[in-house]
């Protein structure tokens, strides 16, 4: 079972995806901004972060590259979950230390895939 953090700020998003991962034998943390999920990230060590990518305070691109920096988060695998769907968004997505990149909306089993992807 591996420990998930899950970003977004739409209370129903955030449920949604963690009823997702839960289904399918994952715990979450919720954080509803970056900030928050950059504190987060700190004090819990998920096995992986499921993100938003626009959101109030800080975003999605934001808390990526703050979790690079940073030793003890540095190795977290990214998943982004995002509107934003155009090729460019997606490249400098990966660039900033995304491992799999999703656009909403997406089904439970692409979620599910993905997380596997990046936690092997």
């Amino acid at each position: 079972m591996s420990k998930i953090l899950v970003v977004d700020d739409m209370q129903a998003e955030l449920e949604l995806i963690c009823e997702h991962l839960a289904k399918a034998g994952h715990t979450t943390v919720t954080a509803i901004n970056g900030e928050e999920a950059l504190d987060r990230a700190r004090s819990q060590q998920p096995d992986a972060i499921v993100t938003d990518w626009m959101m109030p305070v800080m975003g999605g691109l934001e808390l990526c590259r703050h979790l690079k920096k940073h030793p003890e988060t540095a190795n977290i695998p990214i998943v982004a979950c995002t509107a934003k769907d155009r090729n460019v968004d997606r490249v400098w997505a990966m660039k900033q230390g995304v491992k799999v990149y999703l656009t909403k909306p997406y089904t439970a089993a692409e979620l599910v895939a993905a997380i596997q992807e990046v936690i092997g």
